[in-house]
């Protein structure tokens, strides 16, 4: 396994993206490192998402998104038009704001990215569940029914079977969209220790509007402002010696 310190997963480099005429990211150069896990604060309409969804081109689907400038992702671009989007984001995952399970069983949840890439043995599939829903902190929870409809769970649940449904497919990198905005303090907490856990194996990105949240469970805190990223850096010294005023400001609630 590759130790934090060598090349960045994750490097941007003067990357701009417009919406049509907005002008949604500025000019950003960011570097993120294996097993860590990086926050991006600031307030909201900031850029955060806007950066998260280009690491795995959802992006694409918008059709004003116009993105210049690079992305690389294990020393390869991006951004080029070869890049095979599926598997990119087979290999970068994500969990969205309001988890999403699909209308199916809790057990087909977590192989649909396998099934989709053409796995169908039973015990492969079977192995991969098991171990998904293990590293999400679910197993004991679901094992005895994994047969029943995702739809039932409930949201801290949901959430982590849609973390489970990230990881069945072998990621390196995991993101995360507020992917505790929805739920209560407690599914807040398994959610936030989950990600401690996770990051001896993935290299997590999560954007929260929380920066306690964001204190608490990020290795490296980047902040940002009118889509410009205006600090990166440990995510103590950002919260107790930050260099730029603006983000002194936002983190000591003078606005935002």
């Amino acid at each position: 396994m590759e130790q934090t310190g060598t090349a960045p997963i994750l490097s941007v480099s003067g990357l701009n993206l417009h919406y049509g005429q907005a002008h949604a990211l500025k000019n950003v150069t960011l570097d993120m490192a294996r097993h860590q896990v990086t926050a991006f604060i600031g307030p909201s309409g900031c850029g955060k998402s806007t950066l998260l969804r280009c690491f795995n081109r959802m992006n694409d689907l918008v059709e004003s998104a116009r993105v210049d400038g690079s992305i690389r992702f294990n020393g390869a671009e991006v951004n080029e038009s070869s890049t095979d989007v599926i598997a990119l984001r087979r290999r970068i995952g994500m969990v969205f704001q309001q988890s999403n399970p699909f209308p199916k069983s809790i057990y087909e949840n977590i192989v649909y990215g396998l099934r989709i890439a053409g796995v169908n043995d039973k015990t492969t599939l079977d192995e991969a569940v098991e171990r998904s829903l293990k590293s999400a902190a679910i197993w004991n929870e679901v094992k005895d029914r994994l047969n029943d409809s995702a739809l039932g769970l409930s949201g801290g649940q949901a959430q982590r079977i849609c973390i489970a449904r990230a990881i069945a497919v072998n990621p390196e990198i995991i993101l995360m969209d507020e992917p505790c905005s929805a739920l209560d303090p407690i599914s807040t907490l398994k959610i936030e220790e989950l990600i401690e856990e996770l990051k001896s194996k993935y290299t997590i990105v999560i954007v929260t509007h929380n920066m306690q949240q964001a204190a608490r469970v990020s290795d490296v805190t980047a902040f940002f402002y009118l889509g410009e990223l205006i600090e990166a850096g440990g995510t103590r010294k950002i919260f107790t010696n930050p260099e730029k005023k603006q983000t002194e400001d936002y983190i000591t609630g003078r606005f935002g």
